[in-house]
């Protein structure tokens, strides 16, 4: 048998048998000095090497692209849950404890305990459903009902943390995001269509405004280059009350995406850069009145009491060909779902 660090027979008398001295008994189970130091060792233990096997999931993770790195976040979690649960049982078998006696009292407990915590049940669940179906995952930008917007960036046992674009931390109980609606913005590296609104006078060139707005769009740094499924276009969408509604629709890149309302600020931005440069009235609220009868007269008569000519009606010119982006946008063909992976065999 290995000696002792301490010889015993230099430690006073009181001291000699502390780690045997029995503090509780327990059915068969006995707790000692000793058995209790041991089992508080290994917990103690048991959370640092959880901590030290996160920070190093977290480096490798630091290092890899947004496609593989969901996946090893979900190792990371499966790893420290892992090492947890071994080390409680462990630090309770070292504590001296007959786990196998408490059969009957953790059955009953267990119970108790369901109707008591089956909220954090239901939620250590549900988050172990986010993890695996992988509908949800770190780094994607989503959007709830409640409209809550932010990048997940953590999904624990009982709830998931997003960011927002202020920097806020909001938490997310984990059943709300299997049980409600949830827009993933990003849902497998994916941009999405941006619909960014401004109008303009009536009788202003139709075309002159798309190309200069056009122009503008692309000159924003992170928009995307034009393909044959995502265009950047401008739209006419409606006639308003003071002039002709437009939407310019545009597809940013990935990073940009995340940040919708400094997005939408930028393109705004440079919309009205567009318009005031190239000379477009943006209309601004007003009332036109309209004289019906003046002095018992109307129409020419009212016009020659005062002694005014009506004004000649200038000759109407045949309007140039115009680009309708929207219909273009119509005829796009609709991209086929992403075929699904065939079963691999046993």
């Amino acid at each position: 048998m290995a000696q002792d660090v301490i010889p015993r027979d230099i430690l006073p008398k009181e001291l000699q048998n502390l780690d045997s001295f029995q503090l509780i008994s327990l059915n068969k189970s006995h707790i000692t000095v000793g058995s209790l130091i041991t089992g508080v060792i290994i917990v103690i233990l048991t959370f640092v090497l959880a901590r030290l096997a996160v920070a190093a999931f977290r480096r490798w993770r630091s290092r890899l692209d947004d496609q593989n790195a969901p996946s090893v976040y979900i190792f990371e979690k499966l790893v420290s849950y892992g090492i947890i649960i071994v080390g409680l049982t462990m630090g309770l078998t070292a504590l001296g404890l007959n786990l196998s006696s408490f059969t009957l009292f953790a059955g009953a407990l267990g119970v108790g305990l369901g109707f008591g915590l089956q909220g954090l049940v239901k939620e250590f669940m549900s988050g172990l459903v986010i993890l695996f179906d992988r509908m949800i995952r770190i780094g994607e930008y989503v959007e709830l009902q409640s409209g809550q917007r932010g990048i997940i960036q953590e999904i624990s046992p009982r709830a998931t943390r997003i960011r927002n674009n202020d920097d806020v931390d909001v938490l997310i109980p984990n059943s709300q995001l299997i049980e409600g609606v949830v827009a993933n913005w990003t849902l497998r590296g994916k941009t999405r269509r941006f619909h960014i609104p401004f109008t303009v006078a009536y009788g202003t060139d139709k075309a002159a405004v798309r190309d200069a707005v056009l122009k503008a769009a692309h000159e924003v740094s992170f928009t995307q280059p034009d393909n044959d499924r995502q265009k950047t276009q401008v739209w006419l969408v409606g006639f308003g009350d003071h002039g002709l509604k437009f939407e310019l629709v545009v597809w940013p890149n990935l990073e940009a995406v995340k940040r919708p309302n400094a997005l939408h600020a930028a393109y705004t931005w440079a919309i009205e850069d567009a318009l005031r440069a190239g000379g477009f009235e943006i209309p601004l609220q007003q009332i036109d009145l309209r004289l019906r009868a003046l002095f018992g007269e109307e129409g020419k008569a009212a016009l020659t009491t005062l002694n005014l000519k009506p004004a000649k009606p200038a000759p109407v010119a045949e309007a140039p060909a115009s680009h309708n982006d929207a219909a273009d946008d119509v005829l796009l063909p609709i991209e086929a779902p992403e075929p699904t992976p065939p079963l691999s065999k046993s």
